[in-house]
């Protein structure tokens, strides 16, 4: 059985490739698993310091493949639809969500279309990079659906929630300049692939501890009243004050010279 998901690591910044092309990337049961099961991977290993999400071939990823629906082997139940493990998220909403729960930043590079589970997946990183003719939908509705991997959680800060309300019931294509308005999408690159390995290359050059912290407050504040955000905050920097990375970053950017963090 081939690997629907496959990881490369280079220096600092991980690679992670939805590696269908034949299907348009198109999620199975198989991927659903493999994709956090790759998040999990990426987890463990400390010296990762951000990770670049895209799909193999001319597309992100066309949605959920719909040959599951037939498939009375899917293990589409119950159990499925339960938290998996440690994580507040189900089996297919690990496939999105899991990039929200790293660690370290995810920024995911977009070409061709970016449908379905496609958009929800792009939607758990912390930025998206898509190419000026890529194309997305929250498409779920045209399947008498509705987009249930984790979109409630991902995307509530980054769009209007009319905007978002529309684009869910209607199931409406937007190209990249909608896309980039509406806030599906970070920027738009004419080469979204090399753009988020630059943005990787210079996160992993940033200290670790700091980066990680950021992303834990970030994505943690958002459900916190005022009070407990900024305790959350000054504990985050207490955590990171005088430690050795912290004090590389200083002395570096003093000197001006390239600091050398430990993992």
């Amino acid at each position: 059985m081939s690997n629907r998901v496959e990881i490369s690591i280079d220096g600092h910044v991980a690679e992670v490739v939805l590696n269908r092309p034949d299907k348009h990337n198109a999620v199975d049961m198989q991927m659903f698993d493999e994709l956090g099961q790759a998040a999990q991977q990426v987890a463990d290993n400390r010296t990762v310091r951000a990770v670049v999400l895209r799909g193999a071939g001319d597309n992100f990823c066309a949605g959920i493949d719909v040959s599951i629906f037939s498939d009375p082997g899917a293990g589409i139940d119950a159990g499925s639809m339960a938290p998996q493990g440690e994580s507040p998220a189900n089996r297919f909403q690990r496939a999105a969500y899991a990039w929200r729960e790293l660690p370290v930043p995810v920024i995911c590079a977009i070409q061709g279309v970016a449908f379905g589970a496609g958009a929800q997946i792009a939607l758990g990183a912390d930025l998206r990079y898509a190419k000026a003719d890529a194309k997305m939908s929250i498409m779920e509705i045209r399947w008498g659906l509705i987009p249930d991997m984790s979109i409630s959680v991902t995307a509530g800060h980054l769009l209007r929630q009319d905007r978002l309300r529309e684009l869910a019931y209607t199931g409406r294509v937007v190209d990249a300049g909608d896309a980039l308005e509406y806030g599906l999408v970070t920027a738009i690159h004419d080469d979204p692939l090399a753009a988020a390995h630059d943005t990787a290359r210079q996160i992993a050059g940033k200290s670790p501890d700091a980066v990680r912290a950021m992303k834990k407050m970030f994505t943690e504040t958002r459900y916190l009243d005022d009070n407990a955000s900024l305790a959350l905050e000054a504990a985050l920097q207490m955590g990171i004050l005088g430690t050795p990375n912290q004090m590389e970053a200083a002395q570096a950017n003093m000197a001006g010279r390239e600091p050398e963090f430990k993992d």
